[in-house]
């Protein structure tokens, strides 16, 4: 009988567009690696055997810790909620990379968490964040069908306690001090998601309106980061959908969808929102 694999274990194509996969190539080659939340290893193997990186591991789960210490040179317990945890790597030199891989939204506190990865780099180093998008047209669907259905991985993982859009991004890097200098968009429609069922239940002036959003197929976002005193501009965190788009003058994204909606539709989708205290 085979070993259930741990819940975050999962392989990783690198020569695609899947967040881990950017993750891996962002980082790049012969880097000292932080890894925070590293989990059973997926993204950790592949650092160290493709990317000849050296990683120091940080990770609660005593079974995960158990998986991915063969791909480090060191895997310390750590309780990223806990305000103590950078003491753990007091005496060690700092990184070239520090990397936190879908980390951040099961953290009470990100915006301080992403804050204390800071001083941990070296004078050239940069962070590697990936982040699941709740702006997501999938998501939206869930708000509408009432079926906010946590899962056990995706947009919607039952450990998730806080939800990024773009905008949300953007401020969670500045307010630490750090400036956004590439991006990388996984790009999925609705009904390649998990949550392909409560999409097709939707009527198809409802799928139109929510996918006439330029964000609304932005699954996760793959973002470096580098602190804002080092020179350069940053990155606008702005789709690729929206490059190409010349929006009338006056226009918005939410006038766009009420256009394609009968008055019915939209009271009921305003209806829906409101349950979920989110103003339209």
């Amino acid at each position: 009988m085979n070993k259930a694999r741990h819940n975050y274990e999962y392989d990783v194509d690198t020569d695609s567009q899947t967040a881990p996969a950017n993750v891996i190539r962002m980082v790049g080659h012969q880097k000292r690696v932080l890894e925070i939340g590293c989990g059973p290893g997926s993204i950790t193997k592949l650092l160290l055997q493709q990317g000849e990186c050296r990683v120091v591991g940080l990770e609660l789960d005593p079974d995960a810790i158990k998986l991915v210490e063969p791909y480090c040179d060191t895997v310390l317990q750590a309780d990223l909620n806990s305000k103590d945890w950078p003491g753990l790597l007091s005496g060690m030199a700092k990184f070239d990379v520090v990397v936190a891989a879908d980390v951040l939204e099961h953290l009470y506190d990100p915006w301080v968490t992403l804050k204390r990865m800071v001083p941990l780099l070296e004078s050239e180093g940069y962070l590697v964040i990936s982040l699941p998008h709740v702006g997501h047209a999938a998501i939206s669907a869930c708000l509408v069908n009432g079926d906010f259905e946590y899962r056990d991985w995706g947009l919607l993982d039952r450990t998730h306690i806080r939800f990024f859009g773009l905008k949300n991004m953007e401020d969670l890097f500045s307010q630490a001090g750090l400036k956004i200098v590439e991006a990388r968009y996984v790009i999925k429609p609705p009904e390649n998601t998990e949550f392909a069922p409560t999409w097709s239940r939707l009527p198809t002036n409802v799928k139109s309106a929510l996918c006439s959003s330029p964000h609304a197929h932005v699954y996760q976002v793959v973002i470096k980061a580098v602190p804002q005193s080092r020179p350069g501009e940053a990155v606008r965190l702005v789709p690729p959908a929206l490059k190409n788009r010349i929006l009338p003058s006056g226009s918005s994204v939410k006038a766009r969808v009420a256009t394609r909606l009968s008055p019915q539709t939209k009271l009921w989708i305003c209806r829906v929102f409101r349950l979920f205290r989110i103003n339209l």
